[in-house]
This record gives C-alpha cells, structure tokens and sequence, in this order.
C-alpha cells in the first residue's frame, strides 16, 4: 500500500474514534478496507444509520475505491443511489486522500439525495448559514502556528479543511504572526484539530513532508446565538495591527485580541 493511504487510514482513526465509529476490516499488501458508521439527523427528526465501506486497491488514491452502502434505514435502491453519487464524488478527488471528504458530502447532501430538500447550504464554498447553529454547538478557537514552511500547500490545505468541515474564521498573517481563527459547530472543530495534529501540511528543514507540531490553541469560547461571527473563512495578511484588531471587533472579538493575540507582537 502507498504511504499516503497508509497515512489517511491512519488519520481516519483518529477522527472517526467514536466506538463502533471505525474499524478496520482488512489488511494485506494488495488492499485496505475499512469501514466507517455515520448518521444523519433528517428534517423530519428522524435519524438515518450509514454503514460505509471502502476498498483501498493497492494504486489508491491514484484510483477509485471500491465502496458499498448499507442502511436499515433505506432502500437497497437508495442505497445504491448514494453508492453511485459517493463515486461520483470520489472522482473529483482523485490521486488524493478522499474518505473524510467523501463521509462529510454524504453528511451533507443526503438529505437532497433521499428525496427530503435541505434548508442549509450544501456548497462549502458559501457561508455558513447562522440558522443551522446551535448555542450547543457553535465555538470560536483561536490557533497560533509557529511557522510555514511550504506556505503555498499549506494554505491550500487550510482553506480546503475548513470549507469541508463548514468553518468560517481567518487564516491571518501579520508579519511573523500566524494564526487560525475557526467558528463553527464544536464537533467540526475537533475533527479540523484532528486534521491539523494528524496529516503531513508541511515540510521540515530538509524539506520532507511532515504533520505540524508546533501549533498552540490559545482560546476556545462558546459563541451565544445573537452574537455576531464570520460569515465566510478568508487568508488575510495584514498591514498594521489596527486593520487586524478592527477585524476582531466587526465579529465582537475584540475582547480575545486584547487578551490573546496583542501579547503576540
């Protein structure tokens, strides 16, 4: 097996590590399948079980996984609907680690594919839509990087995790200063960190792919539902530290940049 999807089995673990969540159900140098159980609360409160398999061929991800579908929930057709548009999906993806990406589209269109319309905007590339958050559910964090030494790939990834996982917030630079502000449902914040701590986004002095080490969380606060935040997650280099700390004030996070981010400078 390739290294990346040695890699990504190994991410994949640890963000799908609910119990029952993810089990690897084969191993040998020829393929890898595993299995991961999801669910997806519907409009009518009803919820729908998903049993995905996939089979890692031994060229993946330079080709297709194989992929089956399984739900008491559904039909043997829907099923197979939902089989057909993941591999429609996977090929958008391709010669690139796509199982998270794959799990998190069927989280969000399924509802669309089972013939119930969703009220939430099933395009990561918009905004995430306030009325989808919950006091529960909805958090700022603020991450401080050290450094990026591959900043091109770095960022493309960045943008890439955080439009899956439906975050908004700023990549922000400011001189030497790096930082990830993310808003959003705390559980896609937990499996964005789990991204961050697990794959290889950057490279090391010898130029060698390597996972990010030095990162540090330097806030986590709950949001309240009338409070103001960010409507779309944008890379942003700043000038002065004025033009930043006006950007924390439109979003009522001036508080957090007077405590965390001016002791940075």
């Amino acid at each position: 097996m390739s290294e990346a999807a040695l890699e990504e089995v190994s991410a994949l673990a640890a963000i799908y590590c609910e119990e029952r969540e993810f089990e690897v159900l084969s191993c040998s140098e020829s393929a890898i399948t595993v299995m991961i159980q999801t669910s997806v609360q519907m409009i009518t409160e009803s919820e729908i079980h998903l049993r995905l398999t996939f089979d890692l061929p031994v060229t993946y991800p330079c080709c297709l996984p194989n992929i089956s579908v399984c739900s008491e929930e559904l039909t043997r057709a829907q099923c197979k609907d939902v089989k057909d548009k993941l591999l429609e999906q996977a090929k958008e993806h391709l010669f690139e680690p796509m199982i998270h990406d794959l799990v998190l589209w069927i989280q969000q269109n399924l509802k669309q594919l089972i013939g119930e319309p969703e009220t939430s905007i099933l395009n990561g590339s918009h905004p995430l839509p306030v009325d989808i958050m919950t006091d529960e559910g909805t958090w700022t964090i603020l991450l401080h990087l050290d450094h990026m030494r591959a900043k091109s790939k770095y960022v493309k990834t960045v943008e890439k995790w955080a439009t899956d996982l439906k975050l908004c917030g700023r990549l922000i630079f400011m001189g030497k200063i790096i930082l990830i502000l993310l808003q959003g449902h705390r559980c896609s914040i937990k499996d964005y960190l789990v991204l961050q701590k697990t794959c290889k986004v950057d490279v090391d002095s010898s130029g060698k792919k390597c996972k990010e080490k030095m990162i540090s969380v330097l806030c986590e606060t709950r949001l309240l539902l009338e409070q103001k935040r960010f409507l779309t997650f944008e890379v942003k280099e700043y000038s002065s530290i004025s033009d930043l700390q006006r950007d924390f004030e439109t979003v009522e996070l001036g508080p957090i940049f007077t405590e965390f981010v001016k002791a940075l400078f």
